[in-house]
């Protein structure tokens, strides 16, 4: 029988990617949370698999349930152990560890999970680093922003997708966005326990945002690509769009990738794959975040698009210990791009538009999760926007362009009342 392949954190769209073009039938565990599992209906969704062999619940994010997996499960033998989730990645390195399999190395997953911890570490390697500080209560952000004059960041440590974070401007504004940035229920992603809260403030840094894609093998980069953000206006820094590769100078590229591969080895990052995010003021790209998983927002779907790369492949050969077996290229042939939707508070009285922004150039998905009668609260995180659309062109400039024209079609009337102007306000 094929040696398994085992999926920590439970993502749907696993199922219907590229990963069934290289694994074999019945090759495939997932393990999530049994809250999660019974919250997204994943045995429902992996029962019409035929990929998935097995889901196992376990309440991996806790300590110690890595090594408690590997006694239990001694005699499972997988192929690879593989993080789908930022919340999976300590648990993953750790049970790769155990069955003497490629990772990312235990500590190095605990070092990019936790914000602070990395803060630390980079900038002891000589990283540029934003003025950042662990805060505990309002309080405390007014005296870190007496400290640091201008716009800070009030941020968690220890969450995903921008929940619980907010922008501030004004010493003023602590109380009302520490009592809205602690509260961080992911509702189906995660399980029901508490989460430790674990709160940062951090100086703004003004400048353009990138994100670095790089997949190593005992350290070493095999794939880099440079993705260009966008953010929505407003306090919460939620991205609004991505372009593969970015449009910038060769230089620059090249300085984000050797930034990203200092990092990886600050960290001690072995085998995986990480998404490293940066601001670049005044020429110097300043470190956002890590994380040591595939990039989310469809970000490798427009990899694999843009170069053209099959890098799913490539990265379950790294896991595996496996040979690559095509040559990664390090210059994509074309453009592609994302493009999130998002409305204004209240009720949704209709939606249209959504077919023929489909049907627009170079789109390839489209899809607007609302329809007429749902109630949006506001953009909080990236798990609130509305809708995305993705695009491919001849270049970068022009996926982008052909990605704001297309997104432009879709037309979503919303009709604010008294909750939701309350919670605007606020």
């Amino acid at each position: 029988m094929t040696r398994p392949v085992v999926l920590v954190g439970f993502v749907a769209a696993a199922l219907g990617s590229s990963i069934k073009d290289f694994q074999p039938d019945g090759s495939v565990i997932f393990v999530e949370e049994p809250d999660v599992v019974r919250k997204r209906g994943a045995r429902e969704t992996v029962a019409g698999s035929a990929l998935v062999r097995e889901l196992i619940e376990w309440e991996f994010h806790l300590p110690g349930k890595a090594d408690e997996f590997y006694h239990v499960h001694r005699d499972l033998d997988p192929a690879a152990v593989v993080p789908l989730t930022e919340y999976a990645t300590p648990f993953a390195a750790r049970l790769a560890e155990r069955y003497g399999l490629p990772g990312a190395g235990f500590g190095a997953a605990q070092i990019l999970r936790d914000k602070a911890l990395l803060r630390l570490v980079s900038r002891a390697a000589g990283i540029a680093n934003p003025a950042s500080a662990r805060v505990e209560s309002p309080e405390q952000v007014r005296e870190f922003m007496a400290r640091h004059p201008g716009k800070i960041v009030l941020k968690p440590a220890n969450r995903q997708a921008s929940v619980g974070t907010r922008v501030l401007t004004d010493p003023a504004e602590a109380e009302q966005a520490w009592a809205n940035c602690v509260v961080q229920d992911e509702g189906v992603f995660v399980p029901d326990r508490a989460m430790e809260l674990k709160m940062l403030a951090e100086s703004f840094v003004e400048g353009d945002e990138y994100s670095v894609e790089m997949l190593l093998r005992d350290g070493e980069p095999l794939f880099a690509n440079v993705t260009g953000k966008q953010l929505f206006p407003g306090p919460r820094p939620v991205e609004l769009a991505h372009i593969v590769p970015a449009d910038i100078p060769d230089e620059l590229t090249a300085t984000l990738n050797e930034e990203t591969r200092r990092l990886t080895d600050a960290a001690g990052f072995r085998t995986g794959i990480v998404h490293c995010e940066w601001i670049v003021s005044d020429g110097v790209p300043y470190l956002v975040e890590c994380a040591g998983r595939f990039a989310g927002d469809g970000i490798i779907e427009l990899i694999q698009r843009a170069y053209p790369v099959e890098l799913n492949r490539a990265y379950f050969s790294v896991m595996k210990d496996e040979p690559v077996v095509d040559v990664l290229p390090r210059r994509a042939e074309r453009g592609a791009a994302v493009r999130f939707v998002s409305i204004e508070p209240g009720l949704i009285e209709d939606v249209r538009g959504v077919e023929k922004a489909s049907q627009a150039e170079g789109v390839f998905l489209c899809d607007v999760s609302v329809s007429a009668g749902d109630r949006f609260g506001g953009l909080r995180s990236s798990w609130d926007r509305v809708g995305d659309l993705m695009v491919t062109a001849d270049s970068p400039a022009e996926a982008s362009r052909l990605a704001e024209e297309a997104v432009a079609l879709i037309e979503i009337d919303v009709r604010p009342d008294g909750e939701e102007r309350e919670k605007a306000a606020r």
